[in-house]
């Protein structure tokens, strides 16, 4: 069963980031609307430069065909033979410019990302699980969502409850049963300088 792929780690972690992964086996369970306000809540805790919140969400339930097809049709062709399971899609958008002033703001998809990590974080405390999708079709996106241009498509989410490996084709099954890896730290942590 592909319900439990817990990370190895080298050093200890909270469990609820050694339990969180990114599955593309989805079972045929929807999630409720509460569910789903307690994820979005997470993300509006996350922090941000000045407060600013740059994140905004778009999402469709699966039985909502017309929605959900419409953010389905955004996905590379890599991504969609699974993500069509998903019991939610979800576009995470990011807001280029400061509310204020309209002034750029730098950090807005870092900003971005970690409200993006508080929502999954919270999923996965519930059960529920989420895979990040970079494959998608931005132009199409930013034109099916009549987006205008201070908000950037920053990454796509397949939200739900993990199915088994065995409902997917290849090579997705492999790829969802394969071990977990990182690269170790010495790869990306250095004190007080990069290498020379």
């Amino acid at each position: 069963m592909s319900a439990h792929k817990h990370a190895q780690t080298h050093y200890p972690v909270v469990d609820l980031i050694k339990h969180r992964w990114s599955p593309r086996a989805f079972t045929a369970q929807p999630l409720n609307d509460d569910d789903l306000r307690t994820l979005f809540e997470a993300a509006a805790w996350a922090p941000s430069a000045m407060n600013e919140q740059p994140w905004r969400f778009i999402y469709a339930h699966r039985e909502q065909t017309e929605a959900f097809q419409k953010l389905w049709d955004c996905l590379l062709p890599g991504n969609q033979p699974w993500a069509q399971h998903a019991a939610v899609l979800v576009v995470v958008l990011a807001r280029k410019t400061m509310g204020a002033n309209n002034a750029p703001n730098r950090h807005y998809l870092h900003d971005t990302g970690l409200a993006t990590a508080n929502l999954l974080l919270q999923a996965a405390s519930m059960g529920i699980h989420g895979h990040v999708m970079g494959g998608f079709d931005l132009a199409k996106t930013q034109q099916a969502l009549h987006l205008p241009a201070d908000l950037e498509p920053a990454t796509f989410l397949a939200l739900g409850y993990v199915g088994e490996a065995e409902q997917l084709e290849e090579p997705f099954r492999s790829r969802e049963l394969a071990p977990r890896s990182r690269k170790p730290l010495s790869e990306f942590v250095f004190e007080n300088q990069l290498p020379q």
